[in-house]
């Protein structure tokens, strides 16, 4: 087995559903070359109520598959140093959001390079195998890692779901491409002011989650009819 199996399979086995390698030269940080990006899914049981509105459940699994992610990049992190290579996981202690709401190298970037989806209407990424019910980390390393094919371009097609659907009214519902400007496809402090509002309304917690935008994602609907994946976990 060489050195990208073996990670991939590490990585998977610490709980990840899907991990890809991206060759990351031109963006992010020059120090590594190569990002590995990892998703774990959102439970369906969950992804079903944020169709009304956003729950205490989401916001309590929205942490915990937080610090799921935490351990599966930590995992590969040490696993890529004890071969003697430079490794740096993306965890969510050392991830600075900047006042734009955006950190230097986003989680999503590094899927898209890493070939797991695109980046949808919703402003989020999307997968052929769970739409948009996922929560993302990723990996960074200079270890001679095997990429992935990168995904430059939207296959959101004419669907607008999400645009329609959003509480905010803050997607642009435009088609993605590589290299887009966040901007073009979201109104960032729309969705931040409503997301607060809803959740407060909803639950009484003041924090910014919906969830409704990819809950009603067609590649979501998806993953929530077929076998593919937890059943209901």
């Amino acid at each position: 087995m060489d050195l990208t199996e073996e990670l991939k399979g590490l990585l998977l086995q610490s709980g990840a559903v899907l991990v890809g390698v991206g060759d990351l030269k031109g963006i992010g940080e020059r120090r590594y070359g190569i990002g590995i990006s990892v998703a774990v899914s959102v439970p369906k049981r969950i992804v079903r109520e944020l169709k009304d509105a956003p729950t205490k459940e989401y916001y309590e699994m929205y942490y915990a598959l937080n610090d799921k992610l935490n351990k599966i990049v930590s995992d590969g992190e040490r696993f890529l140093r004890e071969k003697g290579f430079d490794a740096y996981a993306q965890t969510t202690d050392r991830v600075d959001i900047d006042w734009n709401r955006s950190s230097k190298l986003p989680h999503k970037t590094v899927a898209t390079r890493a070939g797991l989806g695109w980046i949808g209407k919703n402003g989020l990424l999307v997968t052929e195998e769970f739409g948009s019910a996922v929560r993302l980390s990723s990996l960074l390393t200079n270890a001679p890692l095997k990429c992935d094919e990168p995904v430059d371009a939207s296959r959101c097609g004419q669907c607008s779901l999400c645009v329609e659907k959003c509480p905010a009214q803050a997607l642009e519902g435009v088609l993605w491409e590589s290299g887009m400007e966040r901007e073009k496809i979201v109104n960032v402090e729309k969705c931040f002011e409503k997301q607060m509002e809803v959740m407060y309304k909803a639950t009484g917690i003041e924090t910014d989650l919906c969830g409704k935008c990819f809950a009603v994602c067609l590649y979501t609907q998806k993953y929530l009819k077929g076998n593919y994946g937890d059943s209901e976990t």
